[in-house]
This record gives structure tokens, sequence and C-alpha cells, in this order.
């Protein structure tokens, strides 16, 4: 009796693994019901606010086009001004949809965490009853049994055990990949979300600066067209505060901005790549370089998936006799998993690597050096030469520069900013090189 009793018992076990493991499944999903209505508007608000800053974006482009008045001009910043507001609630609608994503994400670990736990109390029961089995002898065995007929129901027993064993380690094995890969991809939407948020903060300058810019305009010509006519004659003729301007780069010390020219007309000639668009990527590079920080190779590039990256930067400064611990690097940006972009180019060492070759036929630098403006300038127009901005339009020009930030992931809405701000700053570059060009 006392064995048919524990076969019984083993049956109510195995059926309250199979239930346990049930149970967790249901767990672990979650109802789409619970946040459908958040979504849906929350994307109709999104794609509203897009269509919008489209439309802002083809008035700009527009006006541009138009010959240079006091009217047009306060009306391009005025535009601006309401684009980059519109932008910013783009952005907060953007980490909201994040939020809700992680909030979610986090539900998903945890129910996977406890479906771990459960199947893991589940497999110790089963192996306890494994090991009750095995260890007893066979006399023992067959005198349990009120009927001999029943022993020969136990070695199937047996096997049904090990069976659920089995599968309970697979399901373990399955639900730890599972969790682990939702760790992940929650890391991932955190770090686009801090992102996010850093991109608003460039909308929030371009806002200040575009009206601080207005209020300037305003101020010395009183809304007078032939004042402001005046004023620009006189901006104009002053070539030389032009070219000794600084160009801020990433990494590397400031420039003057004819020197820039001189870099990028080098680039144009061997790539066939417009100089003020070129400096337009190069400047958007270090705008987002002072807003994201400065990294460390060390801790930047200290994630697993980063080994390569780690390897070819210490290549790279070893060829050109640096110190990696003292070259400035970026921080983990949201869209990879290492930071590590180097100089004024912001290149990954194993980008940089692939076009060292190329650098240095044009610039005469071997090893060419990432931190160097002459050999960063022709990097970041190879580079856009291979994303397509040859055609030198502007579309072709705008999604090479995404390419350049994103890669595959150019067409994301989130990166839209980025070649919005190439384009705006490479008329505001052309109008200067021909000013010093003259």
């Amino acid at each position: 009796m006392a064995k048919k009793q524990n076969y019984f018992e083993f049956l109510i076990l195995l059926s309250t693994f199979y239930f346990l493991l049930s149970t967790f499944s249901f767990a672990e999903e979650i109802d789409p019901n619970a946040v459908l209505n958040r979504r849906v508007q929350l994307e109709q608000e999104l794609k509203q606010l897009e269509s919008q800053i489209e439309n802002y974006q083809g008035i700009i482009q527009e006006k541009q086009k138009q010959s240079t008045t006091l009217e047009r001009d306060i009306a391009i910043l005025d535009t601006q001004i309401k684009k980059s507001k519109l932008e910013i609630k783009a952005r907060s609608i953007q980490i909201s949809q994040l939020s809700d994503n992680i909030g979610q994400k986090a539900v998903v670990i945890g129910s996977l965490s406890e479906k771990i736990g459960g199947e893991q109390d589940s497999l110790a029961a089963l192996l306890r009853r494994t090991n009750e089995l095995d260890s007893s002898s066979l006399v023992e065995i067959i005198l349990g049994y009120e009927k001999l007929s029943d022993f020969f129901i136990e070695p199937d027993s047996f096997e049904t055990i090990q069976g659920a064993i089995q599968n309970s380690l697979e399901e373990i094995r399955g639900t730890k990949q599972r969790t682990e890969q939702e760790k992940e991809d929650l890391e991932d939407k955190k770090a686009e979300q801090v992102q996010l948020k850093v991109t608003q903060e460039l909308e929030q300058k371009k806002i200040v600066n575009a009206e601080a810019e207005e209020k300037k305009i305003l101020k010395i010509t009183k809304g007078e067209e032939a004042r402001y006519q005046k004023f620009l004659a006189a901006s104009q003729k002053d070539v030389a505060s032009i070219r000794s301007q600084l160009f801020l780069l990433t990494g590397s010390p400031a420039i003057p901005f004819e020197k820039a020219v001189e870099y990028a007309t080098l680039a144009w000639r061997e790539t066939g790549i417009r100089p003020a668009f070129l400096l337009g990527v190069i400047t958007e590079e270090s705008n987002l370089g002072a807003n994201v920080g400065k990294g460390n190779w060390n801790i930047d590039m200290a994630d697993s998936h980063c080994a390569k990256q780690r390897a070819a930067f210490i290549e790279i400064t070893g060829e050109l006799r640096l110190n990696p611990d003292l070259m400035p690097v970026s921080r983990r940006a949201w869209y990879g998993y290492c930071g590590g972009a180097m100089g004024p180019a912001q290149f990954m060492p194993t980008t940089w690597q692939l076009y060292e070759d190329r650098i240095a036929k044009i610039t005469g630098n071997n090893p060419p050096n990432p931190w160097d403006a002459k050999d960063a300038f022709v990097a970041a127009a190879l580079l856009l030469k291979d994303n397509g901005a040859i055609d030198a339009n502007y579309a072709a020009e705008r999604k090479a520069a995404l390419k350049y930030l994103a890669g595959s992931n150019w067409s994301n809405s989130a990166y839209a900013f980025y070649g919005d701000d190439v384009m705006e700053l490479a008329v505001k570059y052309q109008r200067m090189i021909d000013i010093i060009s003259k």
C-alpha cells in the first residue's frame, strides 16, 4: 500500500509540475488591453507632431531659397523656434512610450524570474522522488505492492519522472535565456530614453539661440529692411573675423574656421562631398559630444559586446604611440552597446580601421590619427560618400547624415533632428564660405 501511495503522490507531483509551468507561462504575459488606449493616443499625438514638424521643415527649406530679406530671415527664425518646440513635445511623447515599455519589460522580467524559481522548486521535488525510487531495492519495491502486476507500472513511472526532469531543465534554460534577453533589451530602452532627453536639451538650446538671434536682429534694424541690408553688408565685409572664428571639435582643440574650410575642401576634392555639408556633420557631432560628455575607454567599452572595439582602440593608440588612458572618447550612446567614438569625426575604433588606408592615401598621414582634424575630416567625408551623399542634393545629404549617426536605423523618427540640424548648419556654413571666398 505504501508503494502505491507513493506512486499516487508522484502523479500528484507531476500534475502540479505541469500546472506550475502553465501558470507561470500565463503569468509572464501582459494584457495588451491594459495599455492599448494610452499607446494609441500617444502614437496619434506623435504622428500629428511629426506631420507638423515636417511641414515646418518644408517652410524653412522654401524660405532659404528666397532672397535674403529681413522678413525672410525673421520668418525662418520663427519657424525654427516653432519646429524645435514641437520636436521637444515629440521627444516627450517618445520618452513616455519608452517609460511604458520599460515598465512592461520590468514586469516580464519579474514574471520570468518567478517562473525560474517555480521551475527550480519543481525540479528539486522531482529529483528527490527519483532518488527515492532509485535507492529502493528490488525486493523492497516488489513487497511494496499487494499485486505483482502493480510492480510493472513502476518502471514506466520512473521513466516519466526522468522525462519530467529533462523537460524542467530545458524550461529553466529557456526561461533564463529569455530573462537575460529581456534585461538586455531593458538596458537598451533605458539608454535610448537618456539620449532622447539629451536631444531635448539640444533642442532647448536651439530655441534659446534662435530667440536671441531674432532679438539681436530686431534691435539692430528696428524692423526696417534698409537697416537690415546695411547690417548684412557690414557683417559680410568682416571676412577676417569669419576666417579666424573658432570651429569647435570633439576630442581635439578648436581650429580657425578658415582651417576647417581648408580641410573640408581637401576632402571635397578627393571625395566629392560638399564642404559646407561636411562642416555641418562635424559640428553636429561636436554638439552631441558636448551634451553626452566625455567617456573613458576602460568604462565605456567595458561591456562584453565591446571586446572588438577595445582591441581595435588599443591597436590604434599603440600604432600612434598614444596613451589610451589619456585619449578622449565618447560615452556609450543610445544606439549601441559601446562608447568609444574617437575624435572630431566620432568614428568607432573598428570603423576607423576599415578606413585607415583610404584616409592615409589622401592625407599622407600613415597611420592616420582619429584625433587629428585633417584625418578626421577626410574620414567623415569618405563615410558620407559611402552613405550616398555624393549626389549632393538635400535628400541624399540628409539621409547620409542620418546613416552617419544611426546606420541602418537612420529612418527612426527619433533621429530626424540630427539630419535637420546638419542641413541647417550646412546653409549657415555655405553662406560663410561664400563670403570668405569672394
